[in-house]
């Protein structure tokens, strides 16, 4: 499987680059206690740390924020997955449980205040490119209703759109039965290519403890 950003992104943001993980042989199901309670009192910090900021402030979000802008989509109306999930924090609108793996998904989400995805590897077919949506294309999300992917940063195989850093779709969801996985790490363009690789191998041996498996990092970009 080729992971690849298209010669379009490229020239919107040159500086495109994402953090990818491989994992095989993993194990996924109820997040042990310590990534609820850490996942709990990481968002209650943040709560806290947020009540005389604006979500719009803060680094990581603004710089993609000013993506999806470039990219054509109104980021008042579209708002990247780890602004969405600030914006719940600062509601404290907790986010709850689900499963180990969207569970660290979201926590690290919201620790390095950028969109993150993870995807059941099984699901996907052929070769992976990001590239921007086109008119007639849509798919389920995770919202639970279909969403137009025109102008936004899209992530397809051979079957078509699977992902975004909006949201992505149900079609190669993370499950208890997913045994392979790919993590999509969608890195702030500002970020240099030293940190990038040790932010991403970070994510993974976090994983890896909590999954077990093997994961193998790599970073892809312009």
């Amino acid at each position: 499987m080729e992971i690849q950003i298209s010669s379009k992104l490229c020239e919107l943001v040159p500086n495109f680059k994402i953090g990818v993980i491989r994992y095989t042989n993993i194990e996924v199901g109820e997040s042990p206690q310590m990534v609820k309670g850490r996942l709990q009192l990481f968002q209650e910090s943040l709560y806290f740390d947020l009540e005389d900021k604006n979500v719009t402030d803060l680094e990581g979000i603004k710089e993609w924020r000013q993506i999806f802008k470039t990219g054509g989509k109104d980021p008042n109306r579209y708002r990247h997955s780890a602004e969405a999930l600030y914006r719940r924090v600062k509601k404290q609108n907790y986010l709850q449980p689900v499963n180990s793996a969207t569970d660290l998904n979201n926590f690290f989400s919201l620790q390095y205040q950028v969109p993150i995805g993870i995807y059941d590897a099984d699901k996907l077919e052929g070769n992976i490119i990001m590239r921007v949506g086109e008119e007639s294309e849509e798919y389920l999300g995770l919202n639970g209703r279909p969403n137009s992917l025109q102008n936004l940063i899209i992530t397809s195989d051979d079957q078509g759109p699977f992902g975004s850093p909006f949201v992505d779709s149900e079609r190669t969801c993370v499950s208890e039965a997913t045994k392979n996985a790919l993590h999509i790490i969608y890195l702030r363009p500002s970020l240099g290519l030293e940190e990038a690789n040790e932010m991403t191998a970070s994510l993974m041996n976090m994983f890896n403890q909590i999954h077990g498996g093997q994961g193998e990092v790599s970073i892809v970009g312009c």
